[in-house]
């Protein structure tokens, strides 16, 4: 029984040490072929960063708003007898925009008309009696002061009937009408907007640190969402001499021209003031940066000669970077990259330090300083 046992012992041991040293066998090979063997090269897109020089400008959010713009209101009170103009139409100076009903002032006009003309009549009258000294110099100077008074009586009612034509008091672009025909108006009541919408002013605010580097006539850019493409030119025309206590922030007014009227009073927009100092910078596309916690990094293509072959190659160095400003599709490196160096321009997650590439850019990314994308 014993003897059985232990040749059934011997038998499963010679076994399994067959199969463990097949496998040992096994592992050595895949080992050395694994050692051997040479991974293809990546293909990556690549770019020769070179020192550029960028126009430095302060960037920030405004406001539009009229040159000129008021709410044109009643000066008088009295019923509208006619509208003279349109919603949204554009008006010169001086344009009769409302008519109120005049018809009591007509008839008082008259009135007073006819008594300045017996005044004027009563004055020439006496004039005569007293140079014949039939009357006294206190019956002229009393007929001399009636004339006046229904002379300057005739002035007020027709300076009351002509501020019942509500007139435009510059040029510019009517806003919707606030009147209807018929309607008794009061005093100070609304009849339409009225604004100068070219050029316009564009108000903004920047940080009390940038104020010493603005100055009036600099030049800036407005673009907006509401005009796609298109950037508007002017210039800074004032600086408020006070800083907002809460914000620290100075308010700045430019003046932008406006053709077309594509700008509108109220209306949001991005503007960019431009320093006429310009900065050197070495930029390189915002996708050959590799973003981490511990460190921005980029990919420097390096020649390298191959130990076994002896052939030159391609290979990966990741180098760390500090970062300065972005602008498009670009960031400025400020340390840890060389001017003339070449990095790796995309797919910067999939790779790493040593491993070799082969550089084809038919389908590099197009990076722009102004970007404009057909679908944002």
């Amino acid at each position: 029984m014993l003897k059985k046992l232990f040749f059934a012992l011997v038998v499963v041991a010679l076994v399994v040490g067959a199969i463990v040293y097949a496998k040992l066998g096994q592992f050595t090979a895949m080992g050395e072929a694994a050692a051997n063997m040479a991974l293809p090269p990546e293909t990556v897109t690549a770019l020769t960063v070179s020192g550029e020089q960028w126009e430095q400008v302060i960037a920030t959010t405004a406001t539009v708003s009229a040159v000129q713009g008021v709410t044109v209101s009643a000066e008088v009170g009295g019923r509208v007898s006619r509208i003279a103009f349109e919603s949204g139409a554009v008006v010169a100076a001086g344009d009769v925009l409302l008519q109120l009903d005049t018809a009591s002032e007509d008839a008082q006009l008259a009135s007073a008309e006819a008594a300045a003309a017996l005044a004027q009549a009563d004055l020439a009258r006496v004039r005569k009696l007293g140079k014949r000294d039939l009357a006294s110099d206190d019956t002229v100077d009393r007929a001399e002061a009636q004339v006046k008074e229904t002379v300057a009586q005739v002035g007020v009612i027709r300076a009351l009937i002509a501020k019942k034509s509500v007139r435009a008091p510059f040029a510019g672009r009517l806003g919707l009408r606030l009147v209807n025909l018929g309607q008794i108006l009061s005093e100070g009541d609304p009849i339409v907007a009225l604004h100068t919408l070219d050029p316009v002013h564009v108000d903004f605010s920047i940080p009390q640190r940038q104020l010493a580097r603005l100055r009036d006539g600099m030049a800036v850019r407005v673009t907006t969402d509401a005009a796609p493409g298109e950037t508007f030119h002017g210039e800074i025309v004032a600086v408020s001499p006070e800083v907002d206590a809460a914000t620290r922030n100075v308010r700045v007014r430019a003046l932008v021209a406006n053709p077309g009227e594509r700008l509108h009073t109220g209306m949001f927009a991005n503007i960019e003031v431009v320093l006429p100092d310009m900065q050197r910078v070495l930029p390189v596309p915002a996708t050959a940066v590799l973003y981490a916690t511990f460190g921005d990094s980029v990919f420097v293509v390096e020649q390298q000669k191959n130990e076994k072959s002896g052939e030159a190659e391609q290979v990966l160095r990741q180098q760390f970077v500090r970062l300065g400003q972005a602008r498009g599709d670009f960031v400025d490196v400020t340390d840890g990259l060389k001017d003339g160096e070449t990095v790796v321009t995309s797919g910067v997650f999939k790779l790493r330090s040593g491993i070799q590439v082969v550089i084809d850019n038919a389908l590099a990314p197009k990076a722009s300083l102004e970007p404009r994308p057909g679908d944002s």
